[in-house]
């Protein structure tokens, strides 16, 4: 057994003895269970109605489509507001609120919208809306951080009352790709108008849109108790196929144990996520089941490059090169993920599938290291938030670092605070995760990279480089498919040489059932899809 091996047997061991009420096993073939489940979700139809009960991590920063980007405040926008476009389950395009679009020239799209659709405030989806919602979320005054999702656009015109077109700057190809991203979710323009009017009076942008959310989805807010739960009814007027219970629960449950708890109890009919160290616990007890999904996600760990030693290359190149992911895969997350080479999973377009990525050569690391003037070593801090799996993986890169003679300080933040504080800087190290929501390299790379996106939008590293901005701005603006990739393939090989964070691993999206839920999916994208949702009683 190499001296690495040992290293993280030591650590897994120490590991154990906090996690050991986890019941935690090797995930080494989740497949039956998962397929059990599945099979019984397929078997049978549950009765209408009931309350459906999401244990989840983190409570929701935002319940608005034009703010936060993080993951559990998508997960309840998304069953609140609709976009023009949607994705399947391969990520493919397909009408939502706009029933057909189409490219009439290289810098205009033209749009026909749904017709007889009602937000939840009576109101009317139309074209003004259309353009209302682009309007606000292109306006500084707002400061969206997803705003870069739509920059390219310059006009959005009313042709009538249910025709709009949207003008580019340049010709855009991911344009569709970009419309089905959650934050082309449609609010009220009555709700617009009234966070405008607050802003006139010096609250927050989205205080209005926070304090009751208005879309035209399938559920409709009702309530949100912050810390503990977020309420979501049926909306009885939906447009389309209606959904089948009366009510979701997202409940704010951070300890992964007591998530797991509840599942077995039955106060909780998903655990959302299960951490892959419980996969065993799930597998082994009767009416629940783990549901393993493939991801378009990427977990790194993050420099701050505008912090010394940081901003050298090679102190960065030498971290990366020091880390062995697959410690990582398969003693954290079981087998639950790949370990990642560059910045994109490989189904997204884009992905180049002859990148090499750093190999893993903590020897060579040591040389870089000297040669960068740290020749033993130094101290920094690496920041977290509470998720399990996070958690696990700094206290094992904070010992892999240690035989280098990194000293690592390992800080755990509350989630707000964490994505606040990461957005304005104040961090040295950090773990984090972006998933590229799109399918499309464009939305993988521009709002983690480009200079233009520091800070809250994404771009937490601060790496800012001439040579990747014009090959990512070149990439987004071309219409050849074949030019696209070429261009993807140089900014991998550019952030691969640049090293802004380590590329870790591409994870599997788990969850914990109970077997009457019938009906669930999870995207690609980490997304619970709820429409189809039955309980059987």
């Amino acid at each position: 057994m190499s001296k690495n091996s040992l290293l993280f047997l030591a650590l897994s061991l120490m590991l154990s003895i906090v996690l050991v009420a986890c019941g935690g096993g090797n995930e080494s073939d989740p497949v039956d269970d998962e397929t059990e489940g599945e099979e019984a979700s397929e078997g049978a139809e549950g009765a209408e109605g009931g309350d459906l009960i999401v244990a989840m991590l983190s409570d929701a920063v935002e319940i608005n489509p034009h703010g936060s980007n993080d993951t559990p405040s998508t997960n309840i926008a998304y069953n609140i507001y609709e976009s023009l476009i949607k994705t399947d389950q391969n990520l493919d395009l397909h009408p939502g609120l706009a029933e057909s679009w189409e490219q009439i020239e290289d810098t205009v799209w033209e749009f026909e919208l749904r017709q007889g659709v009602k937000f939840h405030d009576g109101s009317d989806f139309n074209a003004e809306v259309v353009k209302a919602n682009f309007d606000r979320i292109l306006d500084p005054a707002v400061a969206s951080p997803r705003s870069f999702l739509y920059e390219m656009v310059t006009n959005v015109e009313v042709i009538d009352e249910y025709t709009v077109q949207i003008e580019t700057e340049y010709p855009f190809a991911p344009l569709p790709a970009h419309l089905a991203h959650e934050a082309g979710g449609m609010i009220s323009k009555e709700l617009i108008e009234a966070d405008y009017a607050a802003m006139e009076d010096g609250q927050d942008p989205s205080s209005k849109i926070n304090e009751h959310p208005i879309g035209t989805g399938y559920f409709k807010f009702e309530s949100w108790t912050p810390g503990q739960e977020i309420k979501l009814v049926r909306n009885e007027d939906y447009w389309g196929e209606n959904v089948k219970l009366d009510s979701v629960t997202f409940k704010v449950v951070p300890e992964d144990l007591t998530r797991i708890a509840e599942l077995e109890t039955g106060d909780a009919h998903i655990s959302d996520p299960l951490s892959p160290s419980d996969v065993s616990r799930v597998e082994a007890t009767d009416g629940i089941y783990v549901n393993e999904q493939e991801s378009v996600a990427l977990s790194y760990i993050g420099f701050n490059l505008d912090k010394e030693p940081f901003d050298d290359v090679r102190v960065r190149q030498a971290i990366s090169m020091a880390i062995d992911k697959e410690q990582i895969v398969e003693g954290i997350y079981y087998g639950a993920a790949q370990p990642a080479i560059g910045p994109i999973a490989p189904v997204v377009f884009g992905y180049d599938e002859n990148q090499s990525g750093l190999e893993y050569d903590p020897e060579a690391a040591k040389e870089l290291l000297a040669e960068a003037g740290y020749p033993d070593g130094f101290s920094t801090t690496l920041w977290t938030n509470d998720n399990r799996e996070r958690v696990d993986t700094v206290t094992n890169v904070q010992e892999q670092l240690r035989q280098i003679g990194i000293d690592v300080d390992v800080q755990t933040l509350e989630w707000g605070a964490y994505l606040e504080q990461t957005a304005n800087g104040e961090h040295d190290m950090f773990i984090l995760g972006w998933t590229t929501v799109t399918g499309d390299a464009d939305y993988g790379m521009y709002g983690v990279f480009h200079s233009t996106q520091v800070g809250d939008p994404g771009n937490r590293t601060f790496i800012q480089n001439d040579e990747l901005d014009g090959l990512l701005e070149e990439a987004r603006r071309s219409t050849d498919e074949e030019e696209r990739l070429d261009l993807y393939r140089q900014a991998q090989d550019l952030l691969v040489e640049e090293a802004p964070m380590i590329y870790t691993l591409h994870q599997h999206f788990l969850l914990g059932v109970r077997e009457e839920v019938k009906g669930l999916e999870q995207t690609p994208t980490q997304i619970l899809k709820l429409q189809n949702v039955t309980l059987e009683q």
